[in-house]
């Protein structure tokens, strides 16, 4: 007779041991330094979120920058701007490659400081000590200064929105050298020296006359400029009309008070404006920014408009693909969750939280493949009905408005194992805090579920999308498992590859190892 516990053994050994613990001190596995920089990179946000303070994630960043190579390193700063439209992340990234290697620096630096916001965020951080440097130095003061001349006094003036610093402090540090008369005039204007107006670019003249007479023509310049000014309903107006679609999306409660929605014919401009499908591919607008807005905006919005985000959200989910065979969507609604996507910062925190996201990204993969089946989870899974056909608004909010408990990652994998279920993917949206179904035994619970459920569908693959960064997994990475970090709508095409067994586990860092500089 066969040696049960023999066999029971050697079926344990499958299952890799963890080698870490989560934040809430459960088993865990650890990512690699290369990995888990790749998930902060995607994810990460230098606020505090639920588990981890500001400081912390800083500090965890500088100490798996120092674990990689600088080529990594550089190719993860490029791979966080250029797909993941991050901000603070890739500047911090370049602040250390100023110390660690220049000339890798050099190469990517215009690339990654693609906008005035960027090059002071970059200077902002290397003022502050964090890298390990509190000046630019010869070489950044160099790459600042050639990032200013290969710009027009236009663009430039354009850039100069913001402050700590200012683009006017930014000038003042590095010095550079005019070489027109026309570049001489414009820096003594931005830094308060003297300056012969009559060579001031013609949109600097423009602005600074419309600032005297505001009945005028208004001046082609970012929307913030003219906020400080005392504008009425005629110049609101005119504003709404020639926003651009971001800043459409993220001024609609300003409109709001300043009346610009008392004209109909603005209602429809603006709904046709958020509704139009080219715009919103070219603002490269991630599905959360929307849910953002519609979440936001007060309850005088117009109903036209509320509808056209609806609209907009379809649009800009629209690649999510159908998948092949039966899909299990596992959004994560536990208490943890109801942290803010980008975290907490005084004044700026975002209201939307992960839970958010999560209940997106199923509603999203629901919208495009009806057979699949929606499993929230918290300490056990919700059961919750969703209508494939309903839109992508209404079914998130549906699934964020559950649970609110412990976290179980491996409880959908339970109940599915015990209904002895089919299944071709399942996709866990979570922040991967499993403590719930914390064992004793060799591996996490979610990975002993998960081979029993691949030993009954063998072709079956695992996705896990962590939208926090915390440094570990409850499934470790191998063929039939992938990890993937972030909340862009980029994920959901290597989701479709990997489940057809055309990419293998490792291809979202292999992605960002391909990137050329």
């Amino acid at each position: 007779m066969a040696n049960k516990k023999l066999f029971s053994s050697l079926k344990n050994k499958m299952i890799p041991a963890t080698d870490a613990r989560n934040e809430e001190g459960a088993p865990a596995y650890g990512l690699s330094p290369e990995a888990a920089l790749a998930q902060y990179a995607a994810t990460g946000c230098l606020n505090t979120t639920y588990y981890a303070a500001a400081d912390e994630q800083l500090g965890l960043v500088l100490q798996l920058a120092e674990q990689v190579e600088t080529d990594f390193l550089a190719r993860v700063a490029v791979y966080s701007r250029e797909q993941g439209n991050m901000k603070d992340m890739p500047a911090l990234l370049c602040a250390v490659l100023s110390v660690k290697d220049q000339k890798t620096l050099a190469r990517i630096f215009h690339r990654v400081m693609d906008n005035g916001r960027m090059l002071r965020n970059f200077v902002q951080i290397l003022r502050s000590g964090a890298a390990g440097r509190k000046s630019l130095g010869t070489g950044p003061k160099r790459l600042v200064r050639e990032w200013l001349e290969y710009r027009g006094e236009e663009a430039l003036f354009k850039a100069s929105v913001g402050n700590d610093p200012s683009l006017a402090d930014v000038v003042k540090m590095v010095h550079p050298k005019p070489k027109t008369k026309i570049r001489e005039a414009f820096y003594g204007y931005l830094v308060g020296r003297e300056f012969d107006p009559e060579l001031l670019p013609d949109l600097v003249r423009h602005y600074e006359k419309f600032k005297q007479d505001l009945s005028g023509p208004m001046p082609d310049v970012p929307f913030e400029m003219l906020t400080a000014l005392e504008l009425g309903p005629r110049e609101w107006k005119e504003i709404a009309r020639n926003a651009g679609w971001q800043m459409t999306r993220m001024n609609l409660n300003t409109f709001i008070r300043h009346g610009v929605f008392t004209d109909q014919e603005m209602v429809r401009l603006v709904a046709q404006r958020l509704g139009d499908r080219e715009a919103i591919k070219k603002a490269r607008v991630f599905p959360y920014q929307l849910l953002i807005a519609y979440k936001s905006a007060g309850p005088e919005l117009p109903q036209e408009i509320r509808e056209s985000l609806q609209e907009a959200m379809e649009t800009a989910t629209e690649n999510v693909p159908a998948i092949a065979g039966q899909v299990y969507v596992c959004p994560d609604v536990s208490g943890s969750m109801s942290s803010p996507i980008t975290g907490r910062r005084r004044g700026s925190t975002s209201a939307v939280r992960c839970i958010d996201v999560a209940a997106l990204a199923a509603a999203s993969i629901l919208r495009q493949n009806p057979q699949a089946q929606v499993l929230p989870f918290e300490n056990d899974v919700v059961n919750l009905s969703l209508n494939p056909r309903d839109s992508i608004m209404t079914n998130a909010d549906k699934l964020a408005g559950v649970g609110g408990g412990g976290t179980n990652c491996s409880a959908p994998l339970t109940r599915l194992n015990k209904q002895k279920a089919k299944g071709e993917l399942v996709v866990f949206i979570s922040d991967n805090e499993s403590w719930v179904d914390a064992g004793v035994g060799r591996g996490t619970q979610t990975m002993h579920q998960w081979n029993h459920f691949q030993k009954r569908n063998p072709q079956a693959r695992l996705v896990c999308i962590d939208i926090q960064p915390y440094r570990t997994t409850q499934a470790q990475e191998r063929e039939d498992i992938m990890n993937i970090g972030g909340f862009s709508d980029q994920v959901f095409g290597v989701i479709s590859l990997f489940a057809a067994g055309r990419l293998g586990s490792g291809h979202w860092l292999e992605k960002i190892k391909m990137v050329e500089i």
